[in-house]
């Protein structure tokens, strides 16, 4: 159950990254739940439904369509926002996930290269391209998903990857809290969510590439001290509290939000 927050990001202009489904979209509909203004940012053209849902709710949101694996995708849209909002208070960095799961002999070096490009520079590009930004404001928050699965089978660049967050994460906290940045990151461990409505990558067909996955699902449980996945809203829970002033005194932390798998 999602615990509310009256007002709690009233006046507090948000960007979210990934917003068409899964964390990402349940972290953009409690922000404008609880009263933030929010660009919503996707490669996908739902993300122009999602905003318009928000806003039929009574909140106020836009959405815009970038390539986040690119510098130019990420300049773009949080120029947008900030054309758009006139400000940008904070950025959730949610862009990211497994594209196989498989051991690491296994993988293709193009397969490699592309776990990279989807699970570390979304995050590395957004946090460049929105920091002019955030330094106009008095005070700001970047928070950044990373992973549980920095220690996980059959993902091992997807691992890299979220390792490369979480360095991205205390470094940049480190360097920016003069400024008034705050710099937080959740790892989360597995989570339910529904049917993906735009495909991270091929689906697993053969039974070979099943297995693997399977083992990923199996590790992924046994890891967690609460034996279980979690919830798409308390992944979103773990963030919106980084996010906030509740959180005030929180930088340059990882918080894995994963049953007790410390990753």
């Amino acid at each position: 159950m999602s615990v509310l927050t009256a007002e709690r990001f009233a006046g507090k202009v948000f960007v979210v990254t990934g917003a068409v489904q899964g964390i990402g979209l349940t972290v953009a509909r409690r922000l404008s739940a609880e009263q933030a203004t929010v660009m919503l940012v996707d490669r996908s053209e739902l993300v122009h439904q999602v905003a318009a849902d928000l806003r039929d709710a009574g909140g106020e949101a836009d959405s815009v369509i970038a390539d986040l694996e690119q510098y130019e995708g990420a300049a773009a849209a949080m120029a947008a926002a900030r054309e758009r909002f006139g400000r940008i208070d904070g950025v959730i960095n949610n862009v990211g996930g497994t594209i196989w799961a498989r051991p690491y002999a296994e993988y293709e070096p193009e397969q490699i290269q592309a776990e990279i490009q989807r699970s570390l520079f979304p995050t590395l590009w957004c946090c460049r391209a929105a920091l002019p930004h955030l330094l106009e404001a008095d005070s700001a928050v970047i928070v950044n998903v990373s992973s549980v699965a920095t220690r996980g089978i059959n993902r091992v660049p997807y691992s890299a990857a979220k390792g490369g967050v979480n360095a991205l994460t205390a470094s940049l906290a480190l360097e920016y809290a003069g400024h008034g940045i705050r710099v937080v990151a959740t790892a989360p461990g597995g989570t339910e969510a529904p049917q993906r409505k735009v495909a991270r990558g091929p689906s697993a067909e053969d039974a070979q590439e099943k297995e693997w996955y399977q083992q990923v699902v199996d590790q992924t449980v046994d890891s967690s001290l609460l034996k279980r996945y979690g919830t798409l809203e308390e992944q979103a829970g773990a963030i919106l509290f980084l996010a906030s002033d509740e959180a005030s005194y929180i930088t340059g932390t990882v918080l894995p939000v994963a049953g007790g798998d410390l990753g």
